[in-house]
């Protein structure tokens, strides 16, 4: 799992509410981030592999 900061990843805008990561103000409290789907064309195909539930 990764970790979870104190403060806010200023580099990464967020409006997934439900995410265990989320942070008021669309930001993003994860340390890093995965996103998958290397033959991605457009940003659609992309998926946040960090994702996880709220309360998880």
């Amino acid at each position: 799992m990764v970790k979870k900061m104190d403060s806010p990843n200023t580099g990464i805008k967020c409006e997934v509410s439900t995410c265990r990561y989320y942070s008021s103000g669309d930001h993003c409290t994860a340390e890093i981030i995965e996103v998958q789907n290397k033959d991605a064309s457009t940003s659609r195909d992309t998926n946040c592999n960090t994702f996880i539930p709220r309360g998880m």
